[in-house]
């Protein structure tokens, strides 16, 4: 079946948050959290979806002082993975992050997910430094990723 990208409303929360706990576990945002993202006005998030299921979801923060834009979450059904939704989402944001006039983008990745740096590194993303015990309660160290926008376009 065939996908589409689109931009998230508050009405995909719940589907959302289905996808968030069964990605992330013990990582996962709050549902309270994750509506505050999909409101704020600093954040684009985009969605995959199969007819009226979601497979994907992505979020993407910038303040308009700033020329950085952050990749604050990524996630990709377990049966939808690796037919390239992810990448898509991906190009979607930073797409937005040019558009909002972002010059950088950075992201934070659990060390111990080698699939998701795989595809950053793909991306044009750059290990940019780590920051140990950053996932809280498992202790894992994060890998701060950055890429460059400049001549992206």
């Amino acid at each position: 079946m065939s996908h589409q990208i689109r931009v998230a409303s508050e009405a995909d929360l719940e589907q959302i948050m289905l996808i968030e706990n069964a990605c992330f576990g013990n990582d996962a945002w709050s549902k309270a959290n994750m509506r505050s993202e999909l409101l704020a006005l600093h954040t684009t998030y985009v969605v995959a979806e199969e007819g009226q299921t979601l497979i994907g979801y992505a979020g993407l923060s910038k303040q308009p002082s700033s020329t950085s834009s952050d990749i604050q979450t990524i996630a990709v059904s377990e049966s939808r993975r690796g037919l390239g939704i992810g990448r898509e989402l991906m190009r979607m944001l930073l797409g937005f992050a040019i558009e909002q006039g972002a010059k950088e983008v950075l992201l934070e990745v659990r060390e111990d997910k080698p699939t998701p740096q795989s595809l950053y590194k793909s991306l044009g993303f750059v290990e940019i430094d780590r920051r140990e015990n950053y996932y809280q309660p498992d202790g894992i160290s994060a890998i701060v990723m950055r890429l460059d926008l400049e001549g992206h376009k």
